[in-house]
């Protein structure tokens, strides 16, 4: 995972937060978005699996971490609410 990729992880994850757990488990973004290209890189190598959401995402796709690609994100101390990841 590069450092971008991270960054946006965590982003979708709700960190950091004074809790220390993530919080929620996706990123909506679609083509011409600034991080798009790098969320489906993030797709093709297996950190995230997405799909489109049609009207409920305004069209675009809805981006979501593996719990493994999660777990490597988090910083010393932070952990995952299991409930977002019902893989």
């Amino acid at each position: 995972m590069t450092t971008k990729q991270r960054e946006l992880a965590r982003h979708s994850l709700g960190l950091p937060n004074a809790n220390k757990t993530s919080y929620r488990n996706h990123f909506v973004c679609g083509p011409g978005h600034d991080d798009y290209e790098e969320w489906l890189s993030m797709s093709l190598f297996g950190l995230a699996r997405h799909r489109s959401m049609g009207q409920l995402s305004g069209g675009d796709e809805v981006f979501w971490l593996t719990s493994e690609a999660a777990h490597e994100a988090l910083d010393r101390g932070e952990k995952l609410d299991p409930e977002d990841f019902s893989e």
